[in-house]
């Protein structure tokens, strides 16, 4: 049986845009997730999500493997991007959006490959 920590490594690289939030995309259980999420779907792209609400162990471990103390996490190609604050800058400033398009065609182009 895999651990939480093996968990983690293994959503973070098995998803090239992930957020880990509190909720879903369709239900955020917190404004702080609801702004990510909203400035995320903007983008038009797919992403994975992990619901920390029902996953305790991984609320309680990603902190510590991230060094990042806050959810929501949005990890792009195994790099942690940052929380709400920085997410929504880099929307407004338009590097969200790019930065989530050229990740989904890179991944689309090695699905392709593969």
């Amino acid at each position: 049986m895999s651990t939480t920590l093996e968990n983690i490594q293994q959503q973070i690289r098995e998803n090239p845009i992930l957020l880990y939030m509190k909720g879903t995309p369709q239900l955020p259980q917190c404004g702080f997730s609801a702004q990510t999420v909203q400035a995320l779907m903007a983008c038009g792209e797919r992403f994975a999500f992990v619901n920390i609400l029902d996953n305790p162990d991984i609320r309680a471990e990603l902190p510590k493997y991230a060094n990042w103390p806050t959810f929501p996490q949005l990890w792009v190609e195994g790099e942690l991007v940052g929380g709400c604050d920085i997410v929504v800058e880099m929307y407004q400033s338009g590097e969200l959006e790019t930065l989530i398009k050229e990740t989904a065609a890179k991944a689309g182009a090695e699905q392709n490959d593969a």
